[in-house]
């Protein structure tokens, strides 16, 4: 997109398409078209506030508040060690603030105590991807090939809500003759454009993905050669797959048989094909076996490393790709180096100028670090610093981790808006957002991309890096933590180069000329017929060889087993979660445009008309949904397009209607993904608002005691 100046809108400036740019081509979906209302004054925090002595957040100058930062988080370290002190990123922050942060938690804090919130984004298939391929990247090919291509499955994802500009290359595959399998217990907006819609009972994807495995054997119709020529393991994968034959997976997912041959003959008839996941089989206590069955049948049926062939996996967020390259989460450095790999802690020391003894080992997952928070033992986290996220209503048993995060000794956030985590923090630091300031994004396809400032910020409001220069300093580090991005991105280079992930041939210049700039690519070519040139960048992996020591793909044998909450008499329903098309992620954001909240005001549960009869629930009565954890309440929506075993509720809104007070936070045991996508649950139907959620039905939580 584009922005102009434009004095009549609430921020100051319009949205232009940039029917230009090679992903989207100018499309944009109603919350990026209405983003700029974010910018507004109104809409925003513009200054510091510190908690007073009244218990209450009152605004403050920035030299105070940074010195109340300072002082929280080095008090914590001195008194309980390093590892006291914890740090939660967002997948909303550029690669530059990223790796500032990574190395900011390692560097001036010592801590291992950094993860962040895409950890509950795509993991499961980062993990699944590294296993088969030896590297992850969410598509190995750009989104372009997907139209060319013969037949994709698509495997619990919703793009016609959650990314609707990406719609247009399934429509296109449609119309090219192609064909599209969508998997989801819900007959959403993106089902209805499905040629063949599966609609298994959640938690069952893995039983599923083994079941069209054990089809692809028993007909016949595995590519033997590509399977000796490129892969490892098949024996034993094959045989985990041949004990899920086809009854016993109907039994189990409720997809009836020929629905089965019907996806196996569409995948496999097709001269290419793929299968593309999302967060419905990641966002499971196994959902990293999960992706790697579908994996399995991609690489039996030779439909990976192959031009218009293969698996990958849609991200969300904004910068969920790049947020968890360059160090942000726990086991990772810069580059898609592993923290716990001798080599990698050399390389990223040598760039930062400190011996790699000094860096701290791997820290805790996502929600692991949340559960941890405030806790007076040896190993708990008494101090956090939250940038870009809301765990209060986007994590998995929400009131568990708001109670966490309410009984730290400190807590910092650096935030746009006054979230409903911000309300329990000590000190709240307003930063600039997206249109004002510049840094780089990289896409789901692994193309780097640079955002430039449009706009000058409120007075009041600092970009993130230099919240973190001016923290370091006050904690002992003058230098190392610059504020201009493209110097950020510079070193960032340096630390990638050899990785992975290398961005070391990659430039500010270069992504502004060519539309961004595919990973891997070293600053150099080796040789061929490019010479010693620039290297072109990577927009197509392993159609040579998979980034494994051996060039070889990795089976990986799995058999079904049950989620980690099954049903009972007391639970008798499941419970799934997902977006809706008008809000995102927390509604923190969201929530604060006027048009989005017309189009989607407020939680609602979805449910089935013979539930619904059961019930004696009538559309919009309100309803309580209980799991082990808690109760959620909000209006009925009944609709022939969900299972009637299962009910659907949209997690962007906190208070009554908080869809994460119910979820599981059970954890995939490779991931560390909590069970966003199930949970045992019962329906009532409602009396009284009063026997909801803790926190108010306007999501405003009380504020943490001072």
């Amino acid at each position: 997109m584009n922005l102009r100046p434009a004095p009549e809108t609430a921020g100051g400036v319009a949205v232009e398409e940039r029917a230009a740019f090679p992903v989207n081509r100018g499309a944009l979906c109603g919350k990026g078209r209405t983003a700029p209302q974010v910018l507004a004054i109104g809409s925003r925090l513009t200054t510091p506030l510190v908690r007073g002595a009244s218990g209450e957040l009152e605004p403050a100058g920035w030299e105070e508040a940074l010195d109340r930062v300072a002082a929280g988080l080095s008090a914590t370290r001195t008194a309980h060690g390093p590892d006291a002190v914890g740090v939660f990123g967002g997948g909303g922050l550029t690669n530059e603030k990223a790796y500032a942060l990574g190395k900011f938690t390692r560097l001036v804090l010592g801590s291992s105590q950094i993860d962040y919130n895409g950890r509950f984004c795509m993991s499961s298939a980062a993990a699944a991807g590294t296993r088969a391929f030896g590297v992850d990247r969410g598509l190995p090919f750009p989104l372009a090939d997907i139209p060319s291509t013969g037949c994709v499955i698509l495997v619990g994802s919703n793009p016609a809500e959650t990314m609707p500009p990406a719609l247009r290359y399934f429509t296109g595959l449609r119309e090219n003759g192609g064909r599209l399998i969508v998997v989801d217990p819900r007959r959403t907006r993106t089902a209805e454009h499905a040629d063949l819609h599966l609609a298994p009972r959640p938690g069952t994807d893995l039983a599923l993905a083994l079941g069209l495995l054990h089809l692809v054997v028993a007909e016949g119709r595995t590519d033997e050669e590509f399977i000796a020529a490129r892969t490892t393991g098949w024996p034993e994968a094959r045989a985990a797959a041949m004990a899920h034959w086809p009854e016993l997976v109907e039994r189990i997912t409720g997809v009836p048989v020929p629905l089965l041959r019907e996806c196996v003959r569409m995948f496999c008839d097709a001269p290419s094909s793929m299968v593309l996941t999302a967060r419905g089989p990641e966002q499971q206590s196994k959902g990293t076996d999960t992706v790697g069955a579908w994996i399995n049948l991609c690489l039996a049926t030779g439909r990976a490393g192959r031009p218009l062939s293969g698996y990958g996996c849609l991200t969300g967020q904004g910068n969920g790709q790049g947020g968890r390259e360059h160090g942000q989460k726990a086991d990772q450095l810069p580059g898609y180096r592993m923290l716990a790999d001798p080599a990698a802690r050399a390389h990223v020391a040598g760039v930062w100028g400190v011996d790699p003894a000094v860096l701290p080992g791997p820290g805790r997952s996502a929600y692991e670090l949340l559960d941890a928070l405030g806790r007076d033992t040896p190993d708990g986290v008494r101090a956090l610093l939250l940038l870009a996220s809301n765990p209060v209503v986007s994590a998995p048993r929400a009131a568990h981790v708001e109670e966490r995060m309410r009984a730290l000794d400190f807590l910092a956030v650096c935030d746009v808006v006054l979230s409903e985590s911000a309300r329990l923090a000590d000190v709240v630091l307003p930063v600039t957002q997206w249109a004002e300031e510049t840094g780089t994004l990289t896409s789901l396809e692994g193309r780097v991309l640079l955002r430039r400032k449009a706009v000058d910020p409120p007075p009041g409001c600092r970009g993130d890096l230099r919240v973190l220069h001016d923290l370091a300093a006050r904690l002992g580090w003058e230098k190392g933590f610059p504020t201009d991005p493209e110097e950020v991105f510079e070193e960032l280079r340096r630390a990638s180069a050899g990785g992975k992930a290398d961005y070391s041939g990659i430039t500010y210049r270069r992504i502004a000329e060519e539309d961004g700039v595919f990973w891997p690519c070293p600053a150099t070519a080796e040789g061929g017929d490019r010479g010693a040139g620039p290297h072109p960048g990577t927009p197509r992996l392993f159609l040579d060889r998979f980034a494994t020591p051996d060039g070889r793909a990795r089976f990986s044998p799995a058999v079904h087993r049950p989620a980690a909450e099954e049903t009972d008499a007391e639970y008798p329903l499941l419970l799934t979660t997902g977006r809706v098309l008008a809000q995102y992620q927390s509604g923190a954001q969201t929530r604060r445009v006027a048009e989005l909240n017309a189009a989607a005001p407020g939680p609602f549960v979805e449910l089935h008309p013979r539930l619904a009869e059961r019930l004696g629930a009538a559309e919009g009565d309100l309803l309580s949904v209980v799991s082990r954890r808690g109760r959620a309440m909000a209006p009925a929506r009944i609709t022939t397009g969900i299972r009637a075993d299962t009910v659907f509720m949209p997690f962007h809104w906190p208070g009554a209607g908080r869809a994460n007070s119910l979820t599981n936070p059970a954890l995939d045991p490779v991931s560390r993904m909590p069970e966003f996508k199930l949970c045992a649950v019962r329906v009532e139907r409602a009396e009284t608002a009063g026997d909801g959620d803790p926190a108010d039905g306007a999501g405003r939580a009380a504020p943490r005691p001072g």
